[in-house]
């Protein structure tokens, strides 16, 4: 099964694709962690990152796609996988779909989570008191709401013209949206 979660940032994508990624084996792919390790491992794909990185450039299309490529097909993406935060285009999207079809696959399902935006903020806070993460403030969550807004905007109608995309009430306790996540799972398996 391979799945894409949509949400502003806070919305609780990370939490719920772990929680996923336990019960159901399925594997969460988060591309900015993909190129770090390519880079770091040197392979052929992060050699051609790096290079375009420290230009200051941002990493093509192509090179993401054979990224994902080379990791659903290993071992660990056997039971499929969660996208995070990807694709972010309608060409990436329809990238991805080209890939995966040409590997027998497709995705599944896509859902979005919904949180107003004043839960969200109280979601950032709290995060950066407790992780410490630097890109969690208010200015730098306006900004990355601003981001998720415009490719959402371009990428949710693509796959919503594919079939349903399920909203998810992220404002509930998490185990009640893990809840509304596995009861939309059990429907789609039942259709």
């Amino acid at each position: 099964m391979n799945i894409i979660f949509f949400g502003p940032p806070g919305a609780g994508k990370g939490t719920q694709a772990k929680i996923i990624e336990d019960k159901y084996g399925l594997k969460q792919l988060s591309t900015g962690d993909m190129l770090r390790a390519e880079v770091s491992e040197g392979t052929e794909l992060g050699l051609q990152a790096k290079e375009i990185m420290d230009r200051g450039e941002l990493v093509s299309d192509e090179i993401v796609i054979g990224m994902i490529a080379a990791r659903v097909d290993s071992p660990e993406c056997s039971k499929g996988v969660i996208f995070d935060g990807f694709p972010r285009t309608e060409a990436q999207a329809a990238a991805l779909d080209a890939m995966l079809v040409e590997r027998g696959q497709k995705i599944d399902m896509v859902l979005e989570l919904l949180v107003d935006d004043e839960a969200l903020v109280a979601r950032i806070e709290k995060r950066a008191l407790e992780e410490g993460r630097s890109d969690d403030n208010i200015e730098a969550l306006k900004n990355r709401l601003a981001q998720y807004r415009s490719y959402s905007a371009e990428v949710l109608p693509y796959y919503r013209a594919q079939g349903d995309v399920p909203a998810v009430d992220g404002m509930k306790p998490i185990d009640e949206v893990t809840a509304q996540i596995e009861s939309i799972f059990a429907s789609q398996e039942a259709a």
